[in-house]
């Protein structure tokens, strides 16, 4: 399993005379004694499982530790973390959610540069991951989890359509089912496209070998005139329903309401928990995402999760202890038997990972846990957080129909254009 590099993070964060001051884990003498109180910033940590399962098992390995969420809404989680860093805030730990605003705080000179450190661990197994991380030759995060996206199925409803299940199905194979599988009259469809641009536009730069930061788009016709087409057959929810009534990608496949839905491995652990826990009854598996064509090689997309250590933090020795601890060997078990795709991934992991009850286990299943490819969902450019609104409004634009796709897609190239000038 490899990651195709869309940018070179190196040439893009420095270009224009950008600097990116080094530091070292100066300043971590803080007593480690009994009591002592790691903080750590997370997002919707009641429903997102791995956090408190690293903490507890950290806090286990070093009698006398607290780990302490710092929680924040998973929605407003980049902006506020933004907000309390520049106010000198002084959390130890801070949860890089994407690779975006990664870059962000790296620039801003608000993480401990780890890359001597790191010099002296074993991050062969993660390596990969550890790559997309690096910023003109520095590191200032560890990865601990790196998700990518597969198509879940629900077992149940093809087996009542007596409908083998999926496996290495092309694009057209894919909208062929889900017109099969489609009850509309009982709102059970074939197919859920969750409302997020990159369900269409990531896949699809990842699957052509393209970078969404360049303003060249036409790839991405073909996509979207899928996706309205499966909405005007009602293969699929359309957008616009989807859109206004909040729907939850969760709500539609633990209900029984989608036969297929293409989503990252994140969700597996939120899922065997919540059969757990007698919410959802779904018999339900994953295979690989649809391709282009026959018999290519599996090309998908993803991203990592790291922690950082904020330099601000007045235990930064702690702090990094903490970060070696989820990103290695034994955060990766933690992880793998919960149902989340660590980082660190050797066989024995991956077989820990698929012996956790509840897990697919079927040979399909673990070959769409090993893609050939897995593209960077959102590459890393200073213009960025400009360029990914520009893509999703005119995303919106498409799927309610108030835009034909290349009127859309025209419109994306010439406002991307004038922002990267």
């Amino acid at each position: 399993m490899k990651f195709l590099k869309k940018s070179v993070i190196a040439a893009l964060l420095v270009s224009g005379g950008l600097w990116l001051g080094a530091c070292g884990n100066e300043n971590q003498a803080q007593d480690q004694s009994e009591g002592t109180v790691l903080t750590v910033s997370t997002w919707n940590y009641e429903t997102t499982p791995e956090f408190d399962k690293l903490f507890r098992a950290f806090e286990k390995e070093n009698p006398g530790v607290t780990v302490k969420p710092v929680d924040i809404a998973s929605d407003d989680y980049d902006t506020k973390l933004t907000t309390m860093l520049a106010s000198g805030d002084t959390t130890d730990v801070l949860t890089m959610k994407n690779l975006l605003s990664y870059s962000n705080y790296a620039l801003r000179d608000q993480l401990v540069d780890l890359s001597t450190h790191i010099k002296d661990l074993d991050t062969a197994p993660a390596m990969e991951s550890y790559e997309m991380y690096n910023i003109d030759g520095k590191t200032y995060a560890q990865p601990y989890r790196t998700d990518f996206w597969v198509l879940y199925y629900n077992k149940k409803l093809f087996d009542e359509a007596g409908i083998p299940y999926p496996d290495n199905l092309t694009w057209e194979e894919y909208e062929d089912l889900a017109k099969q599988l489609s009850k509309p009259e009982e709102q059970v469809y074939g197919a859920y496209q969750h409302t997020w641009r990159s369900t269409v536009q990531a896949i699809a730069a990842a699957q052509n070998n393209k970078n969404l930061v360049e303003p060249d788009y036409d790839f991405l016709d073909e996509y979207y005139d899928r996706v309205l087409r499966m909405q005007e057959e009602q293969a699929q929810m359309d957008f616009g329903t989807a859109k206004s009534t909040n729907v939850t990608y969760q709500s539609q496949f633990e209900n029984s309401k989608a036969a297929m839905m293409y989503m990252g491995t994140w969700y597996m652990g939120a899922l065997l928990t919540n059969i757990d826990a007698g919410s959802t009854d779904v018999e339900w598996g994953i295979t690989q995402m649809p391709q282009n064509e026959k018999g290519q090689e599996i090309q998908t997309f993803g991203s990592p999760t790291a922690f950082a250590i904020n330099k601000n933090s007045k235990q930064q020795e702690l702090a990094q202890k903490f970060l070696d601890f989820c990103s290695g060997e034994a955060g990766a078990k933690v992880l793998a038997e919960v149902g989340v795709v660590p980082s660190y991934r050797t066989d024995a992991i991956n077989e820990l990972y698929f012996s956790r009850q509840g897990m697919p286990n079927d040979e399909i299943s673990q070959k769409a846990f090993e893609p050939d490819y897995i593209a960077i969902e959102f590459p890393v450019d200073t213009n960025g957080p400009a360029i990914d609104r520009i893509l999703q409004e005119e995303h919106e634009l498409i799927l309610v129909g108030d835009e034909s796709p290349t009127s859309a897609i025209d419109n994306m190239e010439k406002r991307v254009k004038q922002e990267s000038e």
